[in-house]
């Protein structure tokens, strides 16, 4: 007799009269039916479906935390929006954003919570089984399904339970607060951004100086392929809190390429450039993130965030990416000195495209 190599433990499938099911074990066949279904454990009730008191304990916690989540959104709200910011004291910006966090978080944490209270202590706690259909229900098992949302609210206790629903609709509606008045506060509320963007420092003979030194920058100084980070002539001199915000929007971004690789549109941009030299604004119109990579090869400028592609060749046109428009050209020249000079200021408002704009 030839030896079962495969062990007399092997699972093997049985022959073609036996059902697919079955399964040879040895020399025996096994078939499912000969295992009984162990069923579901015994259900363990809840302190709260034996105690009233505690059901209603536990309700009362899930409705306070939600109202304690609205309170942590305006209170971050009211940190951003009146807490007293010293330009001069860094303690005071730490302090500010760190009660701007702490809102957010006691707003987003107790919701997190409540939820999770809510589902354990007050929700129907009882098993049950969702048969799958693959295809379109009957009528019947469409209203059945109607009948389930139903069973569900109630076993949820949503339309029952005014306070908790109540306090649940309030803490959505409050916690993006924080988040629209942060937003709001990217732009001064008392000037119009699209004015605010349009006008730099830059202006007409003011010198390119490298940033962060500040010392002014000569054609000479740039070779084919090179590029410079770039801020005009006197935004070192200016105090602190006034430096970044003029940085913010007349940082600039210089190469040198060859003459003929530079394709214009109009003999007018073809006098912005110096020599091969272009310098076009550093800030994204996407939402303002710095442009900070250069692909020597391909003449292509890239934003980090977003991965937004401008085309030097091409007037910064963008090539790919969410940004919508080109990056705006500082028309550029020398002075008597040979050293590189704004025209003017830019040809359009800088920075991201989201407000509106009349060019």
């Amino acid at each position: 007799m030839a030896k079962n190599e495969s062990g007399p433990a092997d699972i093997v499938p049985a022959s073609g009269h036996e059902r697919s099911t079955d399964v040879v074990l040895g020399t025996a066949v096994v078939s499912p039916d000969a295992f009984p279904d162990p069923g579901l454990p015994p259900h363990r009730l809840r302190v709260v479906d034996t105690d009233p008191k505690a059901a209603k304990k536990a309700e009362r916690v899930v409705y306070a935390l939600f109202y304690l989540s609205i309170v942590g959104s305006v209170f971050a709200v009211f940190a951003y929006m009146f807490f007293a910011l010293d330009p001069n004291d860094l303690n005071s910006v730490r302090l500010n954003n760190l009660y701007i966090g702490l809102g957010i978080t006691l707003s987003l944490l107790a919701i997190g919570i409540a939820a999770v209270h809510w589902g354990k202590a007050v929700m129907a706690d009882h098993e049950s089984v969702d048969e799958r259909h693959p295809t379109r229900g009957s009528e019947e098992t469409r209203a059945r399904a109607i009948e389930i949302f139903k069973e569900a609210d109630a076993e949820s206790g949503f339309s029952r339970r005014s306070l908790i629903r109540n306090g649940l609709i309030a803490s959505l509606v409050a916690f993006p607060l924080p988040a629209i008045a942060l937003f709001r506060g990217l732009a001064p509320m008392d000037v119009d951004p699209n004015n605010e963007l349009k006008h730099t420092m830059w202006e007409k003979g003011l010198r390119l100086t490298r940033d962060p030194s500040g010392l002014p920058i000569k054609a000479s100084d740039l070779t084919i392929g090179s590029a410079f980070q770039v801020i005009p002539e006197g935004l070192a001199d200016l105090p602190p809190h006034e430096r970044l915000d003029a940085k913010a929007k007349a940082a600039v971004i210089l190469v040198r390429m060859k003459p003929e690789e530079l394709n214009w549109t109009s003999a007018e941009r073809e006098s912005w450039s110096y020599q091969g030299i272009v310098a076009y604004s550093k800030i994204c119109t996407h939402v303002g993130c710095p442009v900070a990579l250069y692909e020597q090869q391909t003449h292509h400028l890239l934003c980090p965030c977003h991965q937004s592609q401008f085309d030097l060749e091409n007037e910064c046109k963008v090539i790919f990416g969410p940004a919508a428009r080109p990056l705006p050209q500082l028309p550029i020249t020398v002075d008597s000195e040979g050293y590189l000079v704004a025209a003017r200021g830019f040809d359009q408002p800088v920075g991201p495209s989201f407000w509106e704009r009349l060019n």
